[in-house]
């Protein structure tokens, strides 16, 4: 569905894609993570033909020019792009007469997308009066019009509060179920390991890429989960034979390769430091662990 080879952007002295070579295959929901400023936007515009690449190829549905396969392509941006001075319904409307659908098929397949999307009832809504999740399902109730295949959506949850992050997920695993393959970069890990492959991106590279799974079971340390009360534990750690220190919510995650000996010796350190009632956990390395651990061995 989508090849590169050693695919580059340069912005003057900065490289922002910097020499990636990665696949797709029908079928896949495929997930980019990575930190701001990693080249995320930027390899996904090159994808979808917006952006020139400075170096290497870019194949789409096997073909090097994206143009000849626009029509089968959907995307949804970070910013939310539509007018928001016309209804749910006008917006869809008008999208589908940009992509040529018949006049007499608009409606129709408005209103059967709008249900998809939950929006049917407030199709007359001013899309600036939706709130930020609706919003999102406008987006992609807009680039549904045209039946795309391959569907690119660019952190598209980012600020939607949990509820329609979740509902927004449940769509894309439905239409992914109906042969739609999903391209989509996140910033949320639990939406990562919805993914059939991540990849993940640092400094314009793609320093590894594989299925969740496989992901976990290759990181190559343990992990030790403290709850304490205090919150300003590293220092006290810090000659505990550990590899790093991660806080997660109100906890840390303590990652190291001997964990028996960490252990005692975080226990040792902790008490003397005067923390009371804390515990130390063995857990199963989460895809942050493993993201955090990949950004350190890139720099």
């Amino acid at each position: 569905m989508i090849r590169t080879r050693e695919l580059t952007k340069q912005f003057g002295a900065l490289t922002a894609v910097d020499r990636v070579s990665v696949s797709v295959e029908a079928g896949e929901i495929f997930g980019l993570v990575g930190p701001d400023g990693a080249g995320k936007t930027t390899l996904m515009r090159m994808l979808l033909g917006i952006m020139d690449p400075t170096g290497g190829s870019v194949e789409v549905m096997g073909n090097s020019s994206i143009e000849s396969v626009k029509a089968q392509i959907g995307y949804i941006p970070q910013k939310f792009s539509l007018y928001r001075d016309l209804t749910v319904m006008e917006n869809i409307r008008m999208i589908g007469s940009m992509y040529g659908t018949e006049p007499a098929k608009i409606d129709s397949r408005a209103r059967e997308i709008l249900a998809f999307t939950n929006l049917l009832p407030f199709a007359d809504r001013l899309a600036d009066n939706l709130s930020g999740g609706m919003k999102q399902k406008l987006a992609l109730a807009a680039g549904l019009m045209h039946k795309p295949r391959l569907f690119f959506l660019d952190e598209p949850t980012t600020g939607v509060d949990p509820v329609s992050r979740r509902e927004f997920w449940q769509m894309l695993y439905r239409l992914n179920k109906e042969g739609m393959t999903v391209f989509v970069s996140t910033p949320y890990m639990d939406e990562a390991e919805l993914c059939t492959r991540v990849a993940f991106m640092h400094e314009g590279r793609i320093v590894s890429c594989a299925s969740p799974a496989q992901l976990r079971a290759a990181y190559p340390y343990k992990i030790l989960e403290l709850a304490v009360g205090g919150r300003e534990v590293k220092k006290v750690l810090q000659d505990c034979n550990l590899v790093d220190i991660n806080a997660f919510g109100e906890k840390y995650h303590l990652a190291t390769r001997e964990p028996e000996q960490a252990r005692a010796m975080a226990a040792a350190a902790l008490t003397r430091a005067g923390f009371a009632g804390f515990t130390l956990t063995d857990v199963e390395p989460t895809l942050e662990d493993v993201f955090v651990a990949l950004a350190g061995e890139a720099r």
